[in-house]
């Protein structure tokens, strides 16, 4: 056990935006697209034109993952601003209206639009997933059955998805709900083991419902491509920093639960039913919500959660070297998420007189700052 490295890997996407209007680009971003091909290989592309997704190479330092990370924020806002365009990581985009979006060309874009119809259409979200590589692939299925009821406290610290079509929400993180019109979405079914699952996955394969595993896009799965687990539940981080600390809360919960095989080893439909309850917790209110605890029956509040969890996890963070990510954890709750802080600049704006569109612009021009890392800290506070 002490052997395993547990690498990792982020990806991000982010979204485009007309560095003048803030809303949708007004030209075409084909060229923007073929530039960062060219420049930025490890780049990639996402189901609509307006976005664009980077990951980390497999590490096992965050030094490492952070460097990767903010070269290619910075490079991307750089050919960005060559082609008129503002690049920001967010789970919704503030002013984007979904029906003028294009999707991007390809084979299994188009597939995946002819199958959803609509609702492929309207998901304009981003979210951030994180690979951890398990010593035992097989074993992936209990782990992820076993991980349920962390992700909806790992989804709270990255909400980043109050705006939605150019309106406020009321939730701090819309995206999920934005997503859920797709199917196969939300948290996995708790599964018997490898066995069930791998039924389930030849059953919907030979059914045509899914190509391959590949088509279920739950929050948390086993990796088709790598021998890992796939969170996928969170919003897309604008502050790197974020990223980073949820990444290795993430990875430290992989390894808590490889060595404890007793640790939420009987979970039910009442366990499942009670993350879902906190998932919609954390949708509406990020790190200000209050979560059910199932042995406890009664729920706290969001910052006491997570010093559970860290006191859980920090024979991990010491072992893996990322005691300062996953104690960035408590500054998020303490600052805010990003949403909190969206939110904060839109109301200023509007209080200052602003229109609400002229607040949704400032919005986005604290994601694309704050993106690439460079916001002020007079910004930061207002």
């Amino acid at each position: 056990m002490s052997s395993a490295s547990y690498r990792f890997g982020i990806e991000e996407e982010y979204f485009l935006a007309d560095a003048e209007t803030r809303g949708t680009p007004r030209r075409s971003v084909k060229p923007f697209h073929v530039e960062v091909a060219e420049r930025l290989p490890e780049t990639g592309r996402e189901l609509l034109q307006c976005q664009v997704e980077v990951c980390t190479p497999p590490v096992t330092d965050f030094a490492a993952a952070h460097e990767s990370l903010a070269g290619q924020r910075a490079a991307l806002a750089d050919l960005a601003a060559k082609h008129e365009l503002l690049v920001f990581a967010a789970g919704t985009h503030p002013v984007a209206d979904w029906a003028r979006q294009l999707p991007t060309k390809g084979d299994r874009y188009r597939g995946i639009l002819r199958d959803v119809g609509l609702a492929g259409r309207r998901s304009l979200i981003c979210g951030m997933h994180v690979h951890v590589e398990v010593p035992d692939p097989a074993a992936r299925i209990g782990l992820m059955n076993r991980l349920l009821p962390f992700q909806p406290l790992l989804f709270a610290l990255s909400a980043s998805s109050p705006f939605w079509q150019g309106k406020p929400t009321g939730l701090l993180a819309y995206r999920l709900s934005a997503f859920g019109e797709l199917p196969r979405t939300g948290l996995p079914e708790l599964f018997a083991g490898s066995e069930a699952y791998e039924r389930y996955v030849r059953i919907m394969t030979q059914a045509g419902s899914i190509q391959d595993p590949s088509f279920l896009w739950w929050s948390l799965r086993p990796s088709v491509k790598f021998p890992t687990l796939e969170l996928r539940i969170a919003d897309s981080c604008t502050r790197l920093e974020d990223a980073l600390a949820i990444a290795a809360l993430f990875r430290c919960l992989v390894r808590l639960a490889v060595r404890r095989p007793d640790l939420n080893a009987a979970l039910d439909g009442v366990s499942r039913a009670l993350a879902e309850e906190n998932l919609w917790r954390a949708q509406r209110s990020g790190t200000g919500a209050e979560m059910i605890d199932e042995a406890r029956e009664e729920a706290f509040p969001y910052a006491e959660a997570l010093d559970g969890l860290l006191d859980l996890v920090a024979e991990d963070a010491a072992a893996l070297g990322c005691a300062r990510e996953v104690a960035h954890a408590r500054t998020i709750v303490a600052e805010g998420t990003s949403a909190d802080a969206q939110v904060a600049a839109f109301e200023a704006a509007r209080e200052a007189g602003l229109t609400n569109r002229q607040a949704l612009d400032a919005v986005v021009d604290w994601l694309a700052e704050t993106s690439r890392g460079r916001v002020s800290a007079a910004a930061e506070t207002g």
